[in-house]
């Protein structure tokens, strides 16, 4: 066997290994390439096997997908443990549909808004009473939209899940009925509540609720047919569970018990995608925009989005994390220019534009006792990545 053919089949084997689970060369989106190809050490990356072993022994999740992409490509793509061990075992594939949790914040809600912006329809400086004047009762008549895209609201993290059992118009008349925390701009605190109003602003300017404008206009364009609220049958069948409710496991059903009792399509939770599907968005951001030859999001307004802004404990992007207690998933070594969100079912994302890079985790930490724990170990992650990158 001469040199090229040597290296030509050691670069597959590298493909077998990485694509586990019968994963196709190419996918539905981004091509699959060796790491080799996008600069990426494939030796130091082989250390994320180790490091998810250590998560599946301790039983911190039952199982996860990993994958990177970098230059346009996507260059790791793994499947580990179970999608789903009771009542019965199921393997963990690729193309596990997940309940994101609070990544529905950047990529539905905070992406959607800044469409509006885009669009003149709306501007960051706008008070939200402008556009919802019921929400100005109790001090709220100051806050701003970027104010609650930047957790600096005043708001709430969470008001009691009563005020949502009796319906979702009821439960946004109780979210414009509350008190402020804070004054406004003062302090970084993390708000469900503040994407829920968002939410509702999306809905009292286009006439559409977040999952339809969000389909419309993100989601349909980019080919990301695995990515939306309330997911189909088949893609249900698919969806790793997190817990039981009601005597019955959640499975493509969102856990977020306030977004459930919004119909399962709210600001701040019920979002589902796969790992593939949110490499396209991924690589959508990276291009600034545009992806496939479409022009998604202007680059100016996904320069705003993801730029940084000081806030009262680190540094937030608009719906975005970037340096704040919130970012231990990220791991070490991004660029300052990085930006990401996780979620509270165990899926983090992260992107950095300086290093033309994107990691991708996703587990269903929950499953199926809700005690797995997972921002560390997707932080250690992160930090291989960036430690693998060679050129």
């Amino acid at each position: 066997m001469n040199n090229l053919c040597v290296r030509c089949f050691g670069m597959t084997l590298c493909l077998l290994i990485t694509c586990a689970n019968n994963a196709p060369l190419f996918a539905e989106g981004l091509p699959i390439v060796s790491p080799d190809a996008v600069g990426l050490s494939g030796e130091r990356l082989a250390t994320i096997d180790d490091v998810v072993t250590e998560g599946l022994n301790a039983g911190e999740m039952p199982g996860c997908v990993v994958c990177i992409g970098r230059h346009g490509k996507i260059a790791y793509l793994k499947a580990y443990g179970h999608r789903q061990i009771e009542p019965e075992k199921i393997d963990m594939t690729i193309d596990t549909v997940f309940d994101m949790a609070s990544i529905t914040k950047p990529v539905a809600t905070a992406t959607s808004v800044m469409l509006l912006v885009e669009r003149g329809d709306l501007k960051l400086s706008d008070r939200v009473a402008e556009h919802i004047p019921e929400f100005a009762q109790n001090g709220k008549d100051t806050i701003t939209i970027e104010d609650l895209l930047l957790h600096q609201s005043g708001l709430t993290p969470d008001n009691a899940l009563a005020d949502y059992l009796e319906g979702p118009a009821k439960a946004i008349e109780n979210v414009n009925a509350l008190s402020l925390r804070e004054p406004p701009k003062t302090k970084f605190m993390y708000s469900d509540v503040g994407f829920i109003v968002l939410a509702e602003l999306i809905r009292k300017k286009t006439g559409q609720d977040v999952h339809q404008f969000s389909q419309e206009n993100l989601f349909r364009p980019l080919g990301m047919t695995e990515t939306g609220y309330l997911p189909a049958q088949k893609l249900r069948e698919r969806s790793a569970p997190t817990e039981q409710r009601d005597g019955h496991w959640m499975v493509g059903e969102v856990h977020d018990p306030r977004a459930y009792h919004l119909g399962g399509i709210a600001g701040h939770a019920g979002l589902f995608s796969t790992a593939q599907d949110l490499a396209v968005f991924a690589q959508m951001l990276l291009n600034r925009g545009e992806y496939g030859g479409k022009r998604i999001v202007a680059a100016e307004t996904l320069d705003e989005m993801t730029a940084g802004y000081e806030v009262s404990s680190g540094i937030r992007g608009l719906g975005w994390d970037k340096q704040t207690g919130y970012s231990s998933n990220k791991g070490e070594g991004f660029s300052d220019r990085a930006f990401g969100h996780g979620g509270f079912t165990g899926t983090t994302f992260w992107v950095d534009p300086e290093l033309d890079l994107f990691v991708i985790f996703l587990s269903n930490r929950l499953h199926p006792d809700g005690q797995g724990t997972v921002n560390k170990l997707a932080g250690r992650i992160g930090t291989i990545v960036v430690d693998a990158i060679e050129r």
